[in-house]
């Protein structure tokens, strides 16, 4: 049982969510207002995607996660930024010859994959660590070893702490290999994501097999899709892990009700709070987590 939970709320993510709910955060303002809402509803880390501003399907230009980083320090609400570092590696194959690239394909190296890391020196980024079947389609997501070898090296350099999200056993196995080779500063932190397809299924079952994986003395977190978020939050919490929840992973507060972040990160520590735990600040999730200048 973890008594002292770090909440994370991943406020947009990159997927078609925008076209179901028309409260998906898309402009910079407000991916930044909804970082800012989820911290004053007691998360400590803001999990940050950006899009663009006019079709809403996700981005990597530098310049809007500069804008929402500037938006979120400027504020007067102190809230850990995560941003992510899981774009620039979608691969569609082209219908008429495979071995070339498609529609929908975007592929770059390492450093372009974190030029907004190195800009915007952010607390935590996320590392996918490792290559997955993404949806039913066409659709691969490629994070090569070297790739990844190569962020983790950066990251390091920077002080910036790369949150190892993991989507099946195998990613765990190249996450501890880099850790064995010194790439990733102590205490390492993971995210077990639950869920997508075609990673690792989301059940208590799951989770406990992929957190007795993880290396002594890491932190992690985990999370569920959909109607399974908040399953999988409590059970997160149980098992000793923190959680995260967010519009990047489920849209709704109940079965036919749409939420917003805020409402969402409300419901996880009413949970939370009823396990006999409390949420950490900020501030004491820095200390717990050994982020730069704790």
């Amino acid at each position: 049982m973890n008594y002292e939970v770090v909440v994370t709320c991943a406020v947009t993510g990159a997927g078609a969510t925008t076209e179901r709910h028309p409260g998906v955060p898309v402009t910079p303002k407000e991916i930044a207002d909804a970082a800012i809402e989820s911290a004053k509803a007691g998360a400590a880390i803001a999990h940050c995607h950006v899009r663009d501003p006019e079709t809403g399907k996700g981005s990597r230009d530098p310049e809007l996660f500069r804008e929402v980083v500037d938006r979120i320090r400027d504020s007067d609400t102190d809230v850990v930024i995560n941003l992510t570092a899981g774009m620039g590696g979608d691969w569609v194959p082209d219908k008429d010859n495979p071995a070339m690239p498609g529609p929908g394909t975007d592929m770059i190296g390492p450093i372009e994959r974190l030029a907004h890391v190195k800009d915007c020196l952010p607390e935590i980024c996320s590392l996918d660590c490792g290559t997955l079947n993404f949806g039913d389609g066409d659709e691969i997501y490629i994070s090569t070893p070297p790739t990844l070898r190569k962020m983790a090296e950066l990251t390091k350099e920077w002080g910036v702490k790369p949150e190892l999200e993991v989507f099946e056993l195998g990613h765990i196995r190249f996450a501890k290999q880099m850790i064995s080779e010194g790439l990733i500063a102590e205490p390492p932190m993971f995210q077990i994501c639950l869920g997508i397809p075609w990673g690792a299924d989301q059940s208590v079952d799951t989770m406990k097999v992929m957190k007795d994986e993880l290396p002594t003395g890491a932190s992690w977190a985990s999370f569920g899709i959909s109607r399974m978020q908040m399953p999988m939050a409590a059970a997160a919490v149980v098992m000793g892990g923190n959680v995260r929840v967010g519009l990047e992973d489920n849209l709704y507060l109940d079965r036919g009700v749409l939420a917003t972040n805020g409402q969402l990160v409300e419901r996880v520590v009413e949970i939370i709070e009823k396990l006999g735990a409390r949420v950490l600040t900020p501030a004491e999730a820095r200390k717990k987590l050994q982020l730069r200048g704790a």
